[in-house]
């Protein structure tokens, strides 16, 4: 009998370098698979990890110690690497340059569980392609991080961001889409996110939230919804996103949008002042961040 799950969170792990703009580096394991599987699984919901890598590279299951998940992995050529220099103190300027990228996801691969959603957090283009999120959506929601769908790897390492070309096609798919301000803009050529996140909506995406350094939006076709961010430091920056999602999709899954925006925001308010995915408890971030 296969297992069931809240959620699955399919992306690879990735070396990463980060640099700040001071030039302090911090090396670690991470990847949006890491930050989403943490998110949501500290966050209470019954997750599944699936993350491909060369295991030479690194420990899986040390990597994911004290995450609450069940981990699910398959061997890859390379493990991906990326180096991210950030220019500016609040994080938003950054130059990405690639140093490995993993094999392609395929549906074959993917462990055989009862998910309630596919959380796809890639990292570059290619990690997915538009026929895994078709295959996804014959057994439940899917929720898809569009960065890994406009973030591409030029022949001299550094990434480049163009449009999802397929996106009108595979759009109708996503039950819940996630894009950055930025993003937002190279998919609909909108730089209002609100009108942004329309645009995605009329594409086919039934909800769409969109992170920025100041708020997280939310889009159902009805309403905008959103919430302020209120981190007091920016030293845990890397990740905001794949925490936001990651919480705002479990908890999507037993409280209106209103509420899981509210509790995404808090949560990752507070993982942004902690470098690394987050690794506390469930608890009233809420009363903490929005009293």
């Amino acid at each position: 009998m296969k297992k069931d799950y809240d959620v699955l969170v399919i992306g690879p792990i990735s070396l990463d370098e980060n640099i700040d703009y001071q030039g302090n580096i911090r090396r670690e394991i991470g990847g949006a698979v890491v930050a989403s599987g943490f998110a949501a699984a500290r966050s209470g919901a019954h997750t599944a990890i699936f993350t491909k890598l060369n295991p030479k590279d690194a420990d899986v299951e040390q990597r994911f110690s004290g995450s609450g998940a069940d981990i699910y992995w398959k061997p890859s050529h390379k493990t991906c690497s990326i180096r991210n220099q950030y220019f500016t103190a609040d994080k938003e300027k950054r130059a990405c340059t690639s140093m490995g990228v993993c094999d392609s996801f395929r549906f074959e691969e993917l462990p055989e569980v009862n998910p309630a959603i596919y959380h796809f957090a890639g990292l570059v283009y290619g990690d997915f392609d538009g026929e895994l999120f078709a295959k996804a959506a014959e057994h439940g929601k899917v929720a898809v991080d569009v960065q890994c769908l406009l973030r591409h790897v030029e022949p001299d390492k550094t990434m480049a961001f163009r449009d999802w070309e397929e996106k009108k096609k595979y759009l109708p798919l996503i039950d819940y889409l996630k894009t950055d301000a930025a993003e937002a803009e190279i998919l609909t050529g909108l730089t209002d996110r609100f009108e942004a996140a329309k645009q995605l909506h009329s594409w086919g995406a039934k909800e769409v939230l969109i992170t920025h350094n100041t708020e997280v939006l939310a889009y159902d076709g009805c309403k905008i919804y959103t919430c302020p961010i209120r981190a007091r430091n920016l030293s845990g920056r890397t990740g905001r996103g794949d925490t936001t999602f990651a919480g705002y999709i479990t908890e999507r899954q037993h409280a209106d949008i209103e509420q899981a925006l509210l509790y995404c925001t808090a949560l990752v308010s507070l993982k942004m002042e902690t470098p690394g995915p987050f690794k506390g408890t469930r608890q009233d971030y809420i009363e903490q961040f929005y009293k």
